[in-house]
């Protein structure tokens, strides 16, 4: 069994809880900037004291709605200002957040009220209240509020007999060992399981962020855009991780307009999942390829040493000796001015570099955006550990690794090849299920699920889910995650499935990308072509049968993909493929496409 630990943390008191803090900084700096929103086409920023006093109204009413210390709040919107207000205003009413990632269906929505029973549910507008109404509200839950419809003012109004006193009472009540939220799993093989994340599993998380050198960033003067939903528990502590070290956090929810967002904020580092930073690529690319096929093959080649040069880099990011080629130079330098400056430019200009999350990163993209010059920062955790276990930083990166552990964390790997987890960063608990927290809690440890390795500098590398595990008819043990994030790097690759479970050989189904197959049917002459007639074209096999190769250069022999299916079309969370983390739910595509599975072994 092999073990390794970061350095502990101080003990956190209640002067250390954020919204104490807050009140504290409020006091100390009123005119400092924590936040921006984006109102009337530019950038308002929010001062500690509008922050604060708007925090306070909320809070009061939520008193007067009948909230106590200990009642579960429900919030279900995009990701802007009005959540982190509202999930402050929730603390410091001594109450608890429960997150709801606002594509919700009303069957998710209503299992989690039943579950949390919370007194309050907050949404956001009318697509949301079309769920509202689909959903069986419990009893439990006395007030619905809508964010576009005057929601928080009508609440703000029933706080107006709540005294100050009375506010701060219900703040007195809470500790570091108080409930903060309850936050519920993504359910990609059951029922969503709600986590007990206590004041101290956040502080610990934000603390152990700010120790590491990827802290670097939640300082004054720098900037980070959010743009993930901030009912994901990773945009919600990097938020707080930046508050609480200073920075300045804008907020923007709509992911497929922040482009535009990224210049005009011009953020100093950028979160994401690997699926953002893969359309970052791609679409430079799809670029390229629009303005010809000179244009094309220029960009292929500064790819290409953009990654070259990333690997002539030792792996702490620091140079490893290798010396590069006078070619390779110039041609780096002729590619910074007419490529990698204008990615850069398109992430604000400022961006110094960005973290990846909820997802293995490719190595190609890994490499790509360090080549260029914005490092992404890979890390790795589960919503069981408030977000980050083990992160990738400035001087500590190792590409293929998700890091070493963050200050305070402790991570083994036990004699199954699991990766276990202890420290102050793990949840206390599953809600309302004792027996999924005897089976996952352990002796101060976290049982992940899943297998990893560590190196002796205590880089973690994780290999795979131990349920996804898939025993092929010859008895191989096939780990089917390298293998897909290594077919999605390609452009064209929406989502790849392997399959293979008591099968003779291991296949795959890949979903296109919708946006990737329409830019290929232009590039070849084939605009107006339906999905499924591209899907059987030999030339685009014959792209993904690379795609396919590369992969299988990375497995034994009898770990590759034989055959595959192309989908024309791309899973998404509308259609119940994926997780709103995006997670592929495995059981879900594979009763789907039974037939097309069934096709490749007959």
């Amino acid at each position: 069994m092999r073990e390794t630990a970061a350095p502990a943390l101080r003990p956190f008191t209640r002067a250390d809880l954020v919204p104490v803090v807050t009140r504290r900084r409020a006091a100390d700096d009123p005119r400092a900037v924590p936040f921006e929103h984006f109102r009337d086409d530019r950038w308002e920023p929010v001062t500690m004291e509008e922050f604060l006093r708007r925090v306070d109204r909320i809070a009061r009413g939520l008193i007067g709605a009948g909230v106590e210390p200990g009642d579960r709040v429900a919030l279900m919107a995009e990701t802007r200002l009005e959540w982190v207000l509202i999930d402050m205003a929730v603390w410091t009413a001594g109450a608890i957040t429960v997150p709801v990632y606002p594509s919700s269906s009303s069957d998710q929505l209503g299992w989690i009220l039943t579950d949390s029973a919370p007194r309050v549910l907050v949404a956001e507008g009318s697509e949301h209240a079309e769920v509202v109404d689909a959903t069986e509200i419990p009893d439990s839950c006395e007030h619905v509020l809508y964010l576009d419809d005057d929601g928080l003012e009508s609440l703000e109004a029933r706080g107006d007999e709540v005294t100050a006193e009375a506010l701060e009472e219900a703040l007195a009540t809470l500790e570091p060992a108080s409930p903060a939220s309850l936050i519920y799993t993504s359910g990609t093989t059951g029922r969503p399981k709600g986590c007990v994340i206590t004041h101290d599993n956040l502080l610990a998380e934000c603390h152990g962020l700010l120790d590491h050198p990827i802290g670097r960033m939640a300082q004054q003067g720098k900037k980070t855009l959010m743009f993930l939903p901030l009912a994901h528990v990773l945009a919600r502590a990097v938020t707080y991780t930046a508050f609480l070290g200073g920075a300045t956090i804008g907020f923007w929810g709509d992911t497929s307009t922040i482009l535009p967002r990224f210049a005009d904020f011009r953020p100093h580092m950028i979160l994401g999942v690997p699926r953002v930073f893969e359309k970052v690529r791609d679409g430079i690319a799809k670029q390229a390829g629009a303005k010809g096929p000179i244009q094309k093959a220029l960009f292929e080649r500064a790819q290409k040493v953009a990654v070259e040069a990333s690997e002539m880099q030792g792996g702490d990011g620091l140079d490893d000796g290798r010396t590069p080629s006078l070619l390779h130079t110039l041609q780096y330098k002729a590619f910074d001015l007419a490529v990698y400056r204008s990615v850069r430019t398109a992430l604000g200009g400022d961006c110094e570099y960005a973290i990846s999350g909820g997802g293995a990163l490719p190595d190609p993209v890994s490499h790509f955006f360090r080549g260029l010059g914005v490092p992404i920062y890979e890390g790795y955790g589960l919503t069981e550990t408030t977000a980050a276990a083990a992160v990738n930083g400035p001087g500590c990166q190792r590409i293929g690794t998700v890091g070493r552990p963050v200050a305070g964390t402790a991570v083994r790997i036990n004699d199954e090849g699991v990766v276990e987890l202890s420290g102050p960063v793990v949840f206390t608990r599953y809600w309302n299920n004792e027996e999924a927290t005897e089976e996952s809690l352990r002796d101060g440890w976290f049982d992940t699920g899943d297998l990893g390795t560590l190196d002796s500098d205590g880089y973690l590398t994780i290999t795979g889910r131990r349920k996804e595990i898939i025993v092929t008819a010859g008895g191989k043990n096939v780990s089917p995650g390298p293998i897909e994030d290594a077919i999605r790097a390609h452009r064209l690759v929406g989502q790849a499935v392997v399959i293979g479970e008591g099968r003779k050989f291991v296949s795959a189904l890949i979903a296109v990308d919708e946006d990737e197959l329409k830019a290929w049917a232009e590039e070849h002459g084939r605009s107006g072509e339906s999905a499924e007639a591209l899907a059987e074209d030999p030339s685009l096999r014959a792209e993904l049968q690379f795609a396919v190769d590369e992969a299988n250069t990375q497995v034994s022999r009898a770990e590759g993909v034989k055959k595959f299916t192309v989908l024309p079309h791309d899973f998404s969370e509308a259609s119940g493929e994926l997780t709103a983390t995006l997670k592929v739910k495995r059981h879900v595509v594979a009763e789907r496409y039974a037939e097309q599975i069934e096709a490749m072994y007959s």
